[in-house]
């Protein structure tokens, strides 16, 4: 018997039916509240007309070309089911379509794909993780199987038996062997209780060499196992846009001893998806993400390896931040994102804050100009409810002579902390990200002594035409859980130490770091961003404890 699919929901007006008659893919829209009579008459009209165009079309424009309406009727467990029936009341799943001597089951809202791709670039050694978006179903019930070409070019030689099964799991992992070679994936759609529909997908190009050894290869050494109920792996991570790295500057001036096509997004969301993979993190904070890097590579990837994420983009940008969970460790409770400039500007919260940077014109123009923004999520310990962590993640502005706007930046950010903690009572402080902000630092000294005093150099970071000087207090507890590495960012005209993971020292305290790459490592390629290294920064990666 052949298969009709029902797609009806009761929030929508219309339901649809899908069905393949002699070659022809049938697609009908009617209305849930129809008449059932009415649907079956149009299907049956459809078919006379196909016919009847198909008939015309022959070289014997003389033939007869009327057509015997066909019988169309539908029956369920055995009996006629009543035309005067409402569509959204007769189409029952397991229900029998008959259309003249063809019968069709119904199939009412099987899993469905409704998205389901495989990405542009497949490199050897690293995971091919297929984008997919799936309606009745559930990816944990789905069916996978991997296929590579039996040689080189043997899907379009046309011959039978050209593929060879190679895996069953949602991501697979091309070897060596498989240089050359296209990819296949049979994809079937599953809930508890029943399948879809199997999809099948031809990746557009072969499979090709990897770089060989990466920077973080070593460093996932220390990161084989998800850590246990009491511990926390935390990632902070500036993975480069695509945005700026792509532009002709970047090309010829911040990066010109880096490959082209290592700057390409394929090729570094390549590298990206397996090194975050194997940090077998619990949480990971990411800035600098495009926006169609984090829906069509990131998600998908990290999805498959147990993790949730939510994305904040930047004011008038095209990338922003991105704070992915595990899911069988942390229950996700609520987001608090803020657009700095405009918290300042909007929330009574800041009004002291305002009124000593609008004593200088010059300074305040530059902060409200900023899109900088204050990714918080809340999440709850699934193995302990009453332990609740508040994921801070931001990436504030970059000039080398901005100390005095990354201060009152800042400034915004703690306090919305501050407030957050105390009305939602949403526990430990984790506030991770690219600081731009030197160990030597009035940021710096900020967050890790607890005050900045109003003769810092810092306010005068950009000349007297900028000064304002005030004391900044912090209301945390906070220490950097990797300490002071030599630096986190490194590239041809500049290294040091940028971006933090600030943790509540008097909730947590650090199990481990994961030691960075070594500096052979890193300039094995000059500098970075390089052919093994995804982004110019390196990836901040420490096990955390509760006390």
């Amino acid at each position: 018997m052949e298969r009709a699919v029902v797609r009806c929901v009761p929030w929508e007006s219309k339901l649809t039916i899908s069905f393949t008659l002699d070659g022809s893919h049938k697609h009908i829209l009617r209305d849930q509240t129809e008449e059932l009579g009415k649907a079956l008459a149009r299907i049956s009209n459809n078919i006379i007309k196909a016919q009847t165009k198909g008939k015309k079309s022959k070289k014997n424009k003389t033939t007869d070309t009327t057509t015997e309406e066909p019988v169309v009727r539908l029956y369920f467990n055995g009996d006629f089911v009543a035309e005067d029936s409402m569509n959204s009341d007769a189409w029952q799943d397991g229900a029998v379509l008959h259309v003249g001597d063809t019968k069709y089951k119904i199939e009412r809202n099987p899993p469905t794909f409704t998205t389901a791709e495989l990405p542009a670039s497949l490199l050897a050694g690293f995971p091919v993780c297929p984008k997919f978006e799936i309606e009745f179903g559930h990816l944990k019930d789905c069916v996978f199987k991997w296929y590579k070409e039996s040689f080189s070019n043997a899907h379009s030689s046309g011959q039978e038996d050209c593929w060879v099964e190679a895996g069953s799991e949602r991501v697979f992992i091309p070897s060596n062997l498989d240089i050359g070679l296209r990819l296949k994936l049979k994809c079937t759609p599953g809930n508890e209780s029943k399948y879809g529909a199997t999809k099948e997908l031809v990746s557009t190009g072969t499979v090709e060499a990897g770089p060989g050894v990466c920077t973080f290869d070593n460093r996932h050494m220390y990161t084989k196992k998800v850590t246990d109920d009491l511990t926390v792996r935390v990632v902070s991570y500036n993975i480069l846009a695509d945005i700026y790295a792509q532009t002709e500057l970047s090309k010829t001036v911040l990066y010109p001893y880096c490959a082209p096509y290592a700057l390409g997004l394929d090729y570094r969301q390549n590298l990206i998806k397996k090194e975050l993979s194997g940090y077998n993190a619990d949480i990971i904070c990411l800035q600098e993400v495009d926006k169609g890097a984090f829906s069509d590579s990131l998600l998908p990837a990290l999805d498959a390896f147990g993790m949730d994420g939510c994305f904040r983009i930047k004011d008038k940008q095209h990338e922003g931040l991105a704070t992915f969970y595990r899911r069988s460790k942390f229950k996700f409770l609520s987001q608090h994102d803020v657009m700095l400039s405009e918290a300042l500007t909007t929330d009574a919260l800041h009004s002291v804050l305002l009124e000593k940077v609008s004593t200088n014109s010059t300074l305040k123009e530059k902060v409200l100009q900023r899109s900088t923004t204050l990714q918080v999520t809340v999440l709850q310990s699934v193995s302990d409810p009453s332990k609740t962590l508040c994921v801070g993640n931001t990436h504030l502005y970059w000039h080398p002579k901005g100390g005095n706007v990354r201060l009152i930046q800042m400034g915004v950010a703690l306090e919305h902390l501050k407030r957050l903690i105390a009305d939602h009572h949403s526990g430990t402080l984790i506030f991770c990200g690219d600081f731009n902000s030197t160990p030597s630092s009035g940021l710096f000294q900020l967050l890790c002594q607890g005050s900045v005093s109003e003769n810092h150099s810092d306010w005068m970071s950009n000349g007297p035409e900028e000064l304002v000087q005030m004391e900044l207090r912090s209301p945390f507890q906070l220490t950097s859980a990797c300490g002071e590495p030599a630096y986190t960012n490194y590239v041809g005209g500049f290294h040091g130490c940028l971006d933090y993971i600030y943790i509540d020292s008097q909730a947590l305290l650090v199990e481990q770091v994961i030691p960075m790459p070594s500096h052979q490592e890193v300039t094995t390629y000059q500098a970075l961003p390089s052919v093994s290294h995804p982004s110019d920064h390196i990836a901040l990666v420490c096990d955390l404890k509760w006390k």
